[in-house]
């Protein structure tokens, strides 16, 4: 996991390759499309871009009639803007009628960084997953985003894509990578825990399962890229086999991953899970890593949890 790079760089990179591809794909920003990287499609295809200006709401609306005239439109803007600001028009707009949307939402999670608490999105996949129609989509690296993006155009109906802001580390082998919406995927195998992320935590999931094996600790780790539909029998099976489980995210803790796995346990398989994420708080101004240090969005903190679960299962 040498290289890097960011989710939102990956993003605008297929977006010019699938234009190239099909003329049917537009794409719609609301005035960061330097920051969300649609510039290069903009820069491309001219004709097929729209600036809506800061107007998150008819960016929305927009998209939804350019789907309903038989387009693929992308719609993107920053995470909090998408999902907060124009929660109504995707409800009613694009998920009610079940339009063909790709919302591609930037600059989730706390790696903002200096933006601040105003522009830090820490609740949108709880925002997205509870809208009924609505595919919920976290790649962890720029492959997985590439493939994403491009399953996401083959497929018919509203999709929310949420992308971070700040590199991070490539997990996946572009020739190599093969992976199913709705399918989690088995990073390592273990028998004493699982560990199941998504977003930037999946790499931080490696790292810590790594250090856990040094300290004698056999770590599953699942990369849950599709958190809605999410993998039901991926889960129930890592609970039944390894007794507890540790969740982790860049979000959150309440109505993200960590519940959507919870809800899963709860009802099919109850084991001890805890959770890593944002603790029911807003972010603040500061520095990528330091806020990840800040928040327990660490491999220390996902080793921290890990020892709580086995505390908790009774080893």
């Amino acid at each position: 996991m040498s290289a890097s790079t960011a989710t939102r760089n990956a993003y605008g990179k297929t977006l010019v390759q699938l234009g190239k591809e099909n003329p049917d794909i537009v794409v719609l920003d609301a005035d960061l499309s330097q920051s969300t990287k649609t510039v290069m499609f903009a820069r491309e295809f001219p004709d097929r871009f729209f600036n809506m200006g800061i107007a998150e709401q008819n960016l929305m609306g927009t998209a939804a009639g350019l789907a309903a005239s038989g387009k693929i439109p992308f719609a993107s803007t920053f995470a909090i803007f998408a999902t907060g600001r124009a929660y109504e028009p995707i409800r009613n707009a694009i998920a009610y009628p079940r339009l063909n949307v790709k919302i591609a939402a930037t600059h989730a999670g706390l790696t903002v960084g200096e933006d601040g608490a105003s522009h830090q999105c820490l609740e949108d996949i709880a925002i997205m997953r509870v809208i009924p129609n609505m595919t919920v989509i976290c790649p962890a690296d720029g492959v997985e985003t590439e493939a994403v993006v491009r399953a996401a155009t083959h497929y018919k109906g509203p999709v929310y894509i949420r992308l971070g802001r700040a590199k991070v580390p490539d997990i996946y082998n572009k020739d190599e990578y093969k992976s199913q919406w709705g399918r989690g995927i088995t990073l390592r195998d273990g028998g004493d825990v699982t560990i199941v992320a998504t977003g930037i935590m999946v790499a931080m999931a490696l790292e810590a399962a790594g250090d856990l094996k040094r300290n004698g600790i056999s770590a599953r780790v699942i990369d849950i890229h599709t958190i809605k539909p999410i993998d039901r029998e991926l889960i129930i099976k890592a609970a039944l086999e390894t007794g507890t489980i540790v969740t982790a995210e860049e979000h959150s803790i309440i109505g993200g991953l960590g519940s959507a796995v919870a809800e899963v346990l709860c009802e099919e398989a109850p084991v001890p899970v805890i959770r890593v994420g944002a603790k029911d708080t807003f972010g603040e101004s500061g520095t990528a890593e330091e806020l990840l240090i800040k928040y327990g969005l660490t491999p220390g903190c996902i080793m921290q949890a890990v020892e709580r679960a086995l505390k908790a299962k009774g080893r």
